[in-house]
């Protein structure tokens, strides 16, 4: 515990324990040092000219308040050291052992969240908690300025040009929460009880037998109470949902047998489950659906593709007298048109091309978007009743003639402008969604042996697809960062032999196929553009659009230049078909809101329900073994539902006082409720509930808000 103002300078080597707690302390140990240097430091620095012991800096932490803790080793450290370091800077110079297996021994840096360690020469078995990293300028800047200092204070000034080679210098730094691997939590109890100390912390001095009073409040002098709070958080996969498709009520109805009203559920987010939901959404709901971190996420794909041929409903009612014009035919278009068909509106949709549809008919092949899904949902939604005018331009004057005649608007044009870089040879590219609208309307544009397509984002793995299709021997996707494309889209092209090769910058293109900027010769027959697309606005006065080219509007969708106008899907921002249909949805509830005079909504989502509120304790097998997609079973009863009630009464069942009772509602629903004239606050509802819909709250705060 050396504090401020204090040099200790130590001749010779030293026992465990050096610099233990260090407060500010310089301290120098002309020596090798035993186990445990530098543990807990919090300040001040410690220099070693020689080796040190096992767990060496471990519990280094750093206060905000003082200069952070310095280590400095000239050779190196025994094992596990910097365990569970939170913060400081640890520097291990090697000197001597350049040729050894690890300068800091085996299992380094365990449960480490802070801090950095500078090292030189090698490091094994380093924890998977870290990153080993290249040092930037700052860190050679820190070890030229450092590095003089501390050899000077151990009397090695003559070892300066050998440790001050950058090169051969790496640095560690803790992973972040994110980027750790997120592992099972154990309840609390078991962890005290089982893995920490026997018996629990005390356990040695004490008996305890957990035995809890009789005597214990209720109503007001309990110090907590529980509120069932049934979908008052979101559920990861509806969440991350673009559409706001909320699948744990749809799989609950299921659990229910309620099948016909979960299969209709989905109609009232989305006009395309079969389609969209089901072929061609990446389906971020299961990259973040909480049973991964039991088995495998549940099957929301295929989910939405059993609502494929459910009729629409809720089409009859008497039609209002307002009228809405779509113009664009494409996935937020057509999605607009049908929220605003089930409000009761007058419904005209306009289209440059002959078919509706936009580019989910247009580009999509037909591999990853079946056409006969396709055809059947839009065939439901113009069967609502909607006007469907197709090879209609819409320019300034056919403009200004819609907003006169139609109470509000939306522009759903989509992005149909493909962007080009200016490089040398441009003109002879194929522009990718050029291509691809000839692909689908079975143009059968002529493709050479050889095809490079300039960009590996997901529209461009669709032009490898489509150059294949058209008789393509060899394809290669090049780009100049990670390929944006989704995995299964990358693996899918890569099935049918094609490359695709990153960082690449093209130089140029001529009649020999791509040139790169190193000098290499991709060859290619023909080159295909897919880096991008952007809307054409020419049918809106400029003083509508930013310096960019793109259109103001509010955090409403509304238009600044007419504010009965609102934007849609790739007219606003490139994004996945399902980031459309969630505007096309928006648009047409601000729509109504707007013509029933009652206020916009920008649409913010319900909290994430926190993963530690759902219990996966409840859903891991007896038997350990990983479950395949084949071994999954019941989706049903997979499903956790994420803070929607499952209905399975545990916490009726376990509550001590009975304080639980289930009532049943006129409509089919049901709710849970606990009596505060028995209840004493005990909270075994919340910590039991496998959803995580009952939540405790402190009676303080009730009773000072009331």
């Amino acid at each position: 515990m050396g504090m401020f103002g204090t040099e200790i300078e130590i001749e010779g080597s030293a026992p465990a324990d050096v610099g233990w707690l260090n407060a500010g302390a310089d301290i120098v140990l002309k020596g090798d040092g035993g186990d445990t240097t530098a543990h807990c430091a919090a300040t001040g620095n410690i220099y070693v000219s020689g080796r040190t012991g096992t767990r060496s800096g471990a519990l280094m932490k750093d206060d905000p308040k003082f200069p952070a803790p310095e280590f400095w080793v000239l050779r190196k450290t025994g094992s596990f050291s910097f365990e569970f370091m939170g913060g400081g800077i640890g520097v291990i110079c090697g000197l001597g052992y350049e040729d050894k297996d690890s300068v800091m021994g085996d299992r380094s840096c365990v449960g480490m969240v802070g801090g950095t360690v500078y090292f030189r020469g090698k490091a094994k078995g380093l924890s998977e908690d870290v990153w080993v990293m290249d040092l930037d300028e700052n860190d050679k800047e820190f070890l030229k300025e450092g590095l003089p200092r501390f050899l000077k204070k151990i009397d090695k000034t003559d070892s300066l040009e050998t440790l001050s080679d950058m090169s051969q210098w790496k640095k560690v730094v803790a992973k972040t929460y994110e980027e750790r691997a997120v592992k099972s939590l154990i309840p609390m109890h078991d962890f005290r009880m089982e893995r920490w100390v026997e018996g629990g912390i005390f356990g040695d001095i004490i008996d305890e037998d957990y035995y809890v009073a009789d005597y214990v409040e209720t109503d007001e002098n309990r110090l907590k109470y529980p509120e069932w709070q049934n979908a008052h958080y979101s559920a990861p996969c509806e969440y991350n949902c673009p559409v706001f498709i909320p699948t744990q009520k749809r799989i609950s109805l299921l659990r229910q047998d309620r099948l016909q009203e979960a299969l209709e559920l989905i109609l009232d987010y989305s006009p395309f489950p079969a389609s969209v939901c089901g072929q061609v959404c990446p389906n971020l709901c299961q990259d973040i659906c909480s049973r991964k971190h039991v088995d495998i996420p549940v099957k929301i794909k295929e989910l939405g593709q059993l609502s494929k041929t459910v009729e629409a409903k809720g089409f009859d009612a008497e039609q209002k007298k307002e009228k809405v014009a779509i113009i664009g035919s494409g996935g937020a278009g057509l999605t607009a048109a049908w929220h605003l068909r089930k409000m009761g509106y007058q419904v005209d949709v306009f289209e440059q091309d002959s078919v509706i549809g936009g580019k989910l008919k247009q580009v999509i092949p037909n591999e990853r978007l079946a056409n006969e899904v396709l055809e059947t949902e839009i065939k439901r939604i113009l069967d609502t009743g909607l006007n469907a005018h197709t090879n209609t331009l819409v320019d300034k004057k056919k403009f200004k003639e819609i907003t006169d005649n139609f109470d509000a608007v939306v522009i759903a044009v989509g992005a149909h402008i493909p962007v080009v870089i200016p490089f040398e040879g441009h003109e002879r590219l194929v522009k990718g969604l050029d291509f691809l609208k000839e692909v689908n309307k079975g143009q059968n544009p002529e493709v050479g042996e050889k095809v490079v397509v300039i960009g590996a984002g997901n529209a461009a793995m669709d032009v490898v697809i489509g150059a294949y299709e058209m008789g393509a021997k060899e394809v290669t996707a090049i780009d100049i960062q990670k390929p944006a494309a989704f995995d299964v889209e990358i693996e899918h092209v890569k099935k049918l032999g094609a490359k695709i090769l990153w960082p690449r910058y093209t130089d140029k293109v001529t009649e020999k196929g791509v040139h790169l900027k190193d000098g290499t010769l991709l060859e290619a027959d023909t080159v295909i553009i897919a880096i991008g697309d952007r809307p054409d606005f020419g049918f809106l006065d400029r003083d509508w659009l930013t310096e960019k080219g793109l259109v103001k509007m509010n955090e409403y969708l509304q238009c600044e230049g007419n504010n009965k106008v609102f934007m849609t899907g790739d007219a606003i921002k490139q994004g996945l078909f399902t980031h459309a249909l969630g505007d096309g949805r928006k648009a047409a509830i601000n729509i109504d809101k707007m013509l029933q005079g009652r206020k916009l909504d920008n649409f913010e989502k319900a909290p994430v329900i926190p993963q530690d509120k759902v219990k996966n304790e409840y859903y891991h097998p007896l038997n350990a073994q990983s479950v395949s997609e084949m071994e999954a079973g019941d989706e049903t009863m997979r499903c956790m539902s994420c803070g929607f009630c499952r209905d399975c009464s545990f916490c009726l069942e376990v509550c001590p006082e009975q304080a639980i009772t289930r009532v049943a509602n006129a409509d089919g629903t049901f709710e849970y409720i606990s009596n505060p004239s028995k209840c004493i606050g005990c909270g075994i509802c919340a910590g039991v509930c496998p959803c995580g819909v009952w939540e405790m709250y402190d009676m303080v705060d009730k009773m000072m808000e009331s």
